[in-house]
């Protein structure tokens, strides 16, 4: 009887993660069966969807997302109760999956946890929960198995998947260069706003003041800015053409190219600086909320950083520019920082290279699929 496996991601870089590990789930085990929640990655991948990604991923607003996650929760429960499935995959999205975990322990189904909930960042009483409810944590940070220690549940760091999803990158930088219309001979500074309508509006209007003040003082850098292809471009009509008028050249998707041929970055926080320091290119994050959600959420972070390579460093490598710090001159500033000292520079390049040796080390996607084997052995 074929392997049954259940993968369930809730947002997009998730979904990419779980494709991975489905593609070389059907190489380790061709017969095996998959199913779960996820996209089009994971469905082109040979899952069988029980539910799709849709708005209600990834938080929890209107009364149709709530309706779209009971839905998918039943379904899944179904499914537990009328086939055998032997074990769980969880990637993310603590809120919906940890009931999931629950369920599938309550059916005898072992889980592993892939991605597990940033408990590092906040609600730390988590811990016990996850523990309780995972058979196996595939962590992806290497700081992470050592919060699980007392927790009496198996927890390995297997490595980042952004670092093996940047090494199917065959980059020429010769030809981007060409194609973005770039001068090698002159500086690139990337813009990247974000991924969400809400972080575009607050950041793109902050990052056009930055870019006015860094042509008075560094004519000569060029900017490009890949943006999601998700976005609809029309909302921000006006905000682009102003760009465009300050010569910023804006691609559609392909965030890795754009960052490959870049000198200088500004990245909101999140897995896109997390892949620019990756790629050895120095930055500075911002980060911009509405200032009730930022007001509440401060008082339940536990970390004094936001972005995982200060948090792996435990260190200020990267400059945070947060709330209201995220202004054009300070974001200018740093820039320029970073241009202009090369000691500065080549130290934060030499501790992105030793940060990049940690996770060049692992295989994430290979080392999930054998845990599975282990676990349905």
């Amino acid at each position: 009887m074929p392997v049954r496996v259940m993968i369930i991601a809730g947002e997009s870089s998730g979904e990419l993660y779980g494709a991975m590990l489905a593609r070389r789930l059907k190489k380790l085990w061709p017969g095996v069966m998959l199913l779960g929640i996820g996209g089009d990655k994971m469905q082109d991948a040979g899952v069988e969807l029980l539910s799709r990604i849709n708005s209600a991923f990834g938080g929890v607003g209107a009364l149709s997302s709530v309706r779209h996650l009971i839905a998918s929760y039943k379904k899944i429960k179904e499914v537990f109760k009328t086939i055998r499935v032997d074990a769980v995959v969880l990637i993310d999205f603590p809120d919906f999956n940890l009931k999931v975990a629950k369920a599938a322990k309550k059916n005898g189904i072992k889980v592993l946890y892939y991605v597990s909930p940033q408990v590092w960042a906040w609600r730390m009483g988590r811990i016990k929960k996850i523990a309780r409810r995972s058979d196996v944590i595939a962590a992806i940070l290497p700081f992470e198995p050592e919060i699980y220690a007392k927790e009496n549940v198996y927890c390995e760091f297997v490595g980042h998947p952004i670092v093996e999803e940047l090494r199917t990158h065959n980059l020429d930088n010769d030809a981007l260069r060409e194609e973005f219309s770039i001068d090698a001979a002159r500086p690139v500074v990337g813009i990247l706003p974000g991924s969400r309508h809400g972080e575009l509006n607050r950041h793109l209007p902050v990052l056009t003041d930055t870019i006015k003040i860094l042509k008075t003082r560094h004519p000569e850098f060029q900017y490009l800015m890949p943006l999601a292809p998700n976005l609809a471009l029309g909302t921000f009509g006006s905000m682009f053409e102003e760009l465009t008028a300050l010569n910023v050249k804006i691609v559609d998707g392909r965030a890795v190219e754009v960052l490959s041929i870049c000198d200088f970055a500004v990245v909101k926080s999140g897995t896109a600086a997390f892949q620019a320091a990756l790629m050895g290119v120095p930055l500075v994050v911002i980060y911009k909320m509405a200032s009730l959600d930022y007001n509440i959420i401060k008082r339940l972070i536990e970390v004094k950083y936001i972005n995982l390579v200060n948090l792996i460093y435990d260190a200020p490598i990267i400059k945070e520019l947060i709330q209201e710090k995220a202004v054009p001159e300070a974001i200018a500033g740093e820039l320029i920082k970073l241009c202009e000292d090369e000691q500065l520079r080549k130290e934060t390049l030499e501790k992105f290279r030793r940060l990049r040796e940690i996770f060049d080390r692992k295989n994430p996607t290979n080392r999930v699929a054998e845990l599975i084997a282990e676990l349905t052995a």
